[in-house]
């Protein structure tokens, strides 16, 4: 998928979404009660219908935004750890824009987390050995070994799929953990080897930069989306749902930098962080 191609893509798209948005709003000036106002955010008359055109579109813009990757990777536009890194922010956080293309409810989610879900048994067969793909490789891995699939990328797609199945657009929580793994974790790394001269006294592999960096780009991404959602009554907006976002931020920053992170897999320990203390505080 060319960039052209892609840009092309991500415009439909976003004139959807704004035109959802538009009809939500229209719908609650005029007094709809939240059945009505839930229907109106339908791509068809059929919702069943309709769900399926935004999970097609949906995994046509998540697959489009991989393979524009994976075509930056081998033609080394970026250094491959950017090029990754640029990856990490990206797909979740797109793919998040997304939602509201769905339906509310079990199917319109269940729907939503089948396009993580594949990209799941993807990373299973690739990482196993079972399917070569040696673009996806290079891409996703930080030494060329397919079995690094297995660890950090597997995980990415658990967390997405997790946050839809079971938490999906109304819940702080889903922001929160998606926000703070892709933008969070993202910046970090490329901040963290740019500006990362002063390291951490109990990580050494671990820069001051790259963690404040992490605290603020996963507080903000989880800001913009409170707002994004908000638009169309998913979530709403409050002080406290802002603390709860600082709190669960600074603490994934936190656990990140921590050698146990290093060991295990930053992708496990930031998730695992932000679904237990966004559930304590959300």
């Amino acid at each position: 998928m060319c960039p052209l191609s892609f840009s092309l893509l991500v415009t439909l798209s976003s004139t959807v979404v704004q035109d959802l948005g538009s009809d939500f709003r229209d719908s609650k000036e005029h007094g709809g009660d939240p059945t009505t106002r839930a229907a109106v955010a339908m791509l068809h008359q059929n919702p069943v219908v309709s769900d399926l055109i935004a999970t097609g579109l949906s995994g046509t813009i998540a697959l489009s935004l991989l393979r524009s990757f994976e075509e930056t990777a081998k033609r080394h536009v970026f250094d491959q750890k950017l090029n990754r890194k640029l990856m990490h922010i990206s797909i979740g956080l797109v793919f998040m824009l997304c939602w509201p293309m769905f339906s509310s409810g079990h199917r319109g989610a269940l729907l939503a987390a089948c396009i993580p879900g594949l990209n799941i048994i993807r990373m299973l067969l690739i990482g196993s050995g079972m399917w070569k793909d040696e673009a996806t490789v290079k891409s996703m891995s930080r030494f060329g070994d397919r079995r690094e699939l297995l660890k950090g990328p597997l995980y990415y797609a658990l967390t997405i799929t997790v946050a839809c199945a079971f938490y999906w657009r109304t819940s702080p929580v889903a922001i929160a953990a998606i926000c703070n793994l892709c933008a969070g974790d993202g910046i970090a790394d490329i901040v963290g080897r740019r500006l990362g001269s002063q390291k951490i006294p109990y990580n050494r592999n671990k820069s001051i930069a790259g963690s404040v960096a992490m605290a603020l780009a996963g507080f903000l991404a989880s800001l913009g989306f409170m707002f994004y959602f908000s638009t169309f009554g998913y979530v709403q907006k409050s002080w406290e749902m802002i603390l709860g976002f600082l709190i669960v931020s600074l603490a994934s920053s936190f656990v990140e930098s921590l050698p146990i992170s290093t060991e295990l897999d930053d992708n496990l320990t930031v998730t695992l962080t932000s679904l237990l203390l966004g559930n304590l505080l959300f």
